[in-house]
């Protein structure tokens, strides 16, 4: 678990691992303050386990910003790079709404839960996207 203070509220995220997927449990506010931090704690904890695939699992969080939105398009597109996925999970109505206005969806798929995820990354399930 890594967390840090934003503004003295406390933001921090839970990381589970299961085979080479890295699940990112996001609790507080995602937004200007928050973005680098946690960019770096996945970014580190991706390396440190060696997991190929992450899901962000957005159920703890409260409030995110465009910053937030730029966490998860840095991730894919790193992701992309080296031939892993991403996922997001446990949106909130609130971050679904605002990740689907931004586009996100269109290009990271969505489960309801991490168990729906990795059944859409080792292939199976069959895999929807919205469009």
């Amino acid at each position: 678990m890594d967390s840090f203070t934003k503004g003295g509220f406390l933001v921090e995220v839970i990381f589970r691992i299961s085979e080479d997927i890295l699940i990112a449990c996001i609790k507080g506010d995602l937004d200007h303050h928050s973005a680098m931090p946690m960019r770096q704690a996945i970014d580190k904890s991706m390396k440190a386990f060696g997991c190929r695939h992450l899901v962000i699992d957005f159920s703890g969080v409260e409030f995110m910003d465009s910053s937030g939105i730029g966490v998860v398009l840095g991730r894919y597109k790193k992701l992309s790079k080296s031939g892993g996925k991403l996922y997001i999970s446990g949106c909130t109505q609130y971050t679904e709404r605002l990740l689907d206005m931004a586009g996100v969806f269109s290009i990271v798929p969505k489960a309801d839960d991490f168990d729906s995820a990795a059944a859409m990354i080792t292939g199976q399930e069959q895999m929807s996207m919205e469009v």
